[in-house]
């Protein structure tokens, strides 16, 4: 397992600056999402932590260690740019690549061949990447990111040229190897991409953090007590409420009234017990605030 620790880092280039001051934990054991709108910073943080540029200001620790060469062998890093030799053999390709991470051939051609026959590649082994559709070669890719089991995976929009159930497999995958002790950086710009994977995340913008923690405690903060309800009754009007409850909205289809309340207390079983007494409560949903909503909140009290 790896924790990464970003402690005060900027970044400068030239008049622009990517990075001002952020710090963050990362977990061992950890799915974090790396947030923010393009062009906020994410890249930047991640080609630091992958020791492709270095900081202007501040440090970054891996198991407590400041960073240092040999801890790239400890990294799996999709990049958001792909960088695979479309002349090569994708079987030859993440022969390759594993062997960079120093696998021997024989334990990169073993290993190779188990992920191909998992994600269902075996045919791609002799075809060229630049034969394969843009999903394909993003499989290719992310096997030799994670070939050689590293303990820090950092995926760089990841679901990039995937279709819905490609994304759904690689999901999956993100998960296993989080249970399997890896660690993970997840970055997007794409927010809802991540709200079912990531045990915490960090929000960037303009080069800023503006908001970090576990994501349920954080979704749990900006909840605003407004529930979703289903009620199936006869009447012509919307069921009465009381004790400081507000509907917002209600529509009525087939005898089915949708509504929309909100809690000036948060007080559910007492709303709950009102509805239930005026018709057939069939759905009783609190609303999470999304991390696209959170993070446009935040913004603009910024």
């Amino acid at each position: 397992m790896a924790s990464v620790s970003v402690q005060n880092v900027s970044k400068f280039y030239s008049s622009h600056t990517a990075l001002k001051g952020v710090s963050m934990e990362v977990p061992e054991g950890s799915i974090f999402g790396l947030l923010g709108p393009n062009g906020a910073g994410k890249t930047s943080l991640i080609r630091i932590i992958n020791q492709i540029t270095a900081p202007d200001q501040g440090m970054v620790k891996i198991n407590g260690e400041l960073l240092k060469p040999h801890h790239i062998h400890q990294i799996g890093y999709l990049p958001e740019e792909r960088g695979l030799y479309p002349k090569m053999k994708a079987g030859e390709q993440v022969i390759y690549l594993a062997r960079l991470k120093g696998l021997s051939k024989q334990d990169a051609r073993d290993k190779a061949r188990k992920w191909f026959q998992r994600f269902g590649m075996e045919s791609w082994w002799n075809k060229n990447i630049e034969e394969l559709s843009k999903g394909m070669a993003q499989k290719v890719q992310f096997v030799s990111t994670v070939i050689h089991e590293p303990s820090l995976l950092i995926f760089d929009e990841p679901f990039t040229g995937f279709d819905p159930i490609n994304t759904n497999l690689i999901k999956s995958e993100i998960k296993l190897l989080r249970d399997a002790g890896a660690t993970v950086i997840f970055s997007t710009h794409r927010m809802e991409s991540v709200e079912e994977i990531c045990d915490r995340i960090a929000l960037i913008n303009r080069s800023e953090k503006i908001l970090e923690g576990p994501l349920k405690s954080i979704q749990q903060e900006y909840k605003s007590n407004k529930y979703i309800v289903e009620l199936a009754n006869e009447e012509a009007q919307p069921p009465t409420l009381s004790d400081g409850s507000v509907l917002l909205s209600s529509t009525k289809e087939e005898g089915i009234w949708k509504l929309e309340i909100q809690l000036e207390e948060h007080l559910p079983n007492k709303l709950l017990t009102q509805l239930m007494s005026q018709g057939n409560v069939l759905l009783f949903k609190e609303l999470i605030p999304s991390l696209d909503k959170i993070f446009i909140q935040k913004v603009s009290s910024l």
